[in-house]
């Protein structure tokens, strides 16, 4: 009786601690094995990046205000770190996956991420973002729904259908690596392929026998949300689906203006959802087409990808010539014209109850204002290196929030250019003093001769203008205030500006990147750090427990820590649930 009784009051002990940890938001589990299997999405063997096995890595459908825990076995021969692309992290920089904010997960160990999908909904992806290592895949969707409290601004729709576009290299990213260190470009790709998988053979003179295609089944009459994201190299491919409309109604977050498109550019990085009505006879299968975008289309021709929309009441399958892309080849003025017509739906609400439009952003006064010019590929130091404003971005051996939190001096220095240099450009780790609860202008400045997309992590932005030329002050006069979209990724046509506005209120450091990989991989890119100066668990949660170290921190590193400890504090809530099933079934034996 005295052993039962000790039983009962452990178990209520154990209950009330995991009720103290996780009450509130549920909880969400993954765990990610990542390795290398051999694939042949263009018909050629090839070793890619897989998440448990499949290339793509599985789906995290989740829902706003979430606790995501995702577990992760490294099992490639390099160091990894995984990025959830346009999760907002609040509070949680330390969660981001990028080397400003992370160790590297080494060869071998395990590392447990959490986090919260904190006020948010929408489409988003994830990648490995070390090492040129998404160039060989390790990428897949995001969902975060609806709580069921918030209504969607549009009808459920019958199914919810991810499409992951992208070019590819039969290459893998070791050997692009040694092409963008020898001084090369990666020049064109050898395919673009969707959901993982090569084009469906439209024509016998471009696409071989035997290449596996993606094919998606449908019923008539039903209406899909459709989401793609083009997680590729460098290519803006542009998407379309044969004698279907595309009715926009999300894009990184945010609910648009709800409008039909026969086609739309997307851009490297970026992810949209659309509303698709099978609303077609069947009289044959149906062309789902991404083709490459910008560039000299005779020799690009097989730089299209191509799957199947089967309907269940299919009489044939899909033949004749793809539908076709816009023909603005040397013309890039549609595409942006199409781009300034996605616009944000203010009167929808998002994560939150009120609707999206509450936040004013055209009204606040902007505190830090940024004009960031990339240029074509430089020579720095004998090496071919991007630029940012004449910076070329080197990544500290010893991540720079690990750096803050121990005080660790000459990891970086607080002194981006507001505006590029005059001088010769130069290799540092220069990094942007943020404002904290200050509001940026970002004007990204495209001088380079390639459509590039710019990404910062931590934030939704708002992408207020874009035009040809150089950006003026006085171009501010074109800007939209009112319902500008808020998304993560913005692209910036070659000769041509976009500015965004942001408003810095999560505590953190951010990562502000070309989307664009070989240029990435070459520097182009900074941080933007946000302090609170009051330290409040408020503003910014602790460092976690199986934060690891390296650099000049590298000595603080136990062994242990991730393959055996740091895994189960990481899976904390697995642990007293399983401790609850254990000592109630010990319970059950005394009754």
């Amino acid at each position: 009786m005295a052993l039962y009784r000790f039983l009962a009051l452990f178990v209520v002990h154990i209950a009330l601690l995991a009720s103290s940890c996780f009450a509130g938001d549920p909880f969400v589990f993954m765990n990610f094995e990542v390795s290398y299997i051999t694939a042949s999405p263009l018909g050629v063997p090839q070793q890619v990046i897989a998440i448990n096995g499949k290339f793509p890595g599985p789906t995290l459908n989740v829902t706003t205000n979430n606790n995501v825990v995702v577990d992760v076995k490294n099992k490639l021969d390099e160091s990894l770190l995984l990025h959830w692309s346009g999760i907002q992290q609040r509070r949680s920089s330390w969660q981001d996956g990028l080397l400003g904010t992370n160790c590297p997960i080494p060869p071998k160990w395990n590392w447990t991420y959490q986090f919260q999908v904190k006020d948010q909904i929408g489409s988003f992806f994830y990648f490995p973002s070390l090492h040129l290592q998404r160039a060989s895949g390790g990428f897949g969707g995001i969902i975060v729904n609806n709580r069921a409290i918030i209504p969607i601004p549009f009808a459920t729709p019958d199914g919810d259908i991810i499409i992951l576009i992208g070019d590819w290299y039969i290459r893998n990213h070791t050997a692009l690596r040694k092409t963008l260190d020898a001084g090369k470009d990666l020049g064109m790709p050898d395919g673009v392929l969707i959901n993982g998988k090569g084009p469906y053979q439209y024509n016998t003179t471009l696409v071989p026998d035997g290449i596996d295609f993606e094919t998606i089944d449908v019923h008539p009459g039903k209406t899909y949300r459709i989401r793609v994201h083009n997680v590729g190299v460098s290519t803006s491919l542009n998407f379309r689906i044969q004698n279907h409309n595309l009715l926009l109604a999300e894009s990184e977050g945010s609910y648009t203006v709800q409008q039909n498109y026969t086609s739309l550019d997307i851009h490297v990085g970026q992810s949209y959802s659309f509303l698709v009505t099978m609303d077609q006879n069947a009289s044959t299968d149906y062309y789902i087409v991404a083709s490459a975008r910008f560039v000299n289309e005779s020799q690009w021709k097989r730089v299209t990808g191509v799957g199947i929309l089967h309907y269940s009441n299919s009489k044939g399958k899909a033949r004749g010539p793809l539908p076709e892309a816009p023909s603005d080849e040397f013309d890039k003025t549609f595409s942006m014209n199409q781009a300034r017509s996605i616009r944000w739906n203010v009167s929808a609400s998002g994560a939150r109850p009120n609707p999206q439009g509450s936040f004013r952003y055209g009204s606040i006064n902007v505190t830090d204002v940024y004009v960031l010019k990339n240029k074509p590929p430089v020579m720095i130091d004998g090496k071919r290196r991007a630029t940012l404003s004449g910076v070329s971005f080197v990544n500290p051996s010893t991540p720079i929030r690990l750096a803050d939190q121990y005080k660790v001096k000459g990891v970086y220095k607080l002194d981006f250019p507001t505006k590029p240099l005059t001088g010769p450009p130069k290799m540092e780790t220069s990094v942007i003093n943020g404002t904290y609860r200050g509001f940026m202008e970002v004007i990204l400045q495209n001088n380079d001769t390639k459509m590039h997309t710019y990404h910062m992590s931590g934030y939704a932005f708002f992408v207020v203008g874009m035009d040809y030329g150089e950006w003026t002050e006085n171009s501010r006069g074109t800007y939209n205030k009112w319902d500008g979209i808020a998304r993560t990724t913005a692209q910036v046509y070659p000769g041509a500006w976009t500015s965004i506005l942001v408003s810095l209120d999560n505590v953190g450091v951010w990562n502000l990147r070309t989307e664009n990989l070989d240029s990435w991989y070459l520097g182009q890119e900074t941080y933007v750090r946000i302090v609170n100066p009051e330290a409040t668990n408020k503003t910014e949660l602790p460092m976690p427990d199986n934060a690891l170290f390296c650099g000049s921190l590298s000595r603080m590193q136990k062994p242990q820590d991730i393959s055996a400890a740091a895994a189960i504090t990481g899976n904390r809530s697995k642990l007293f649930f399983t401790l609850l099933m254990i000592l109630s079934a010990l319970l059950s034996l005394f009754r």
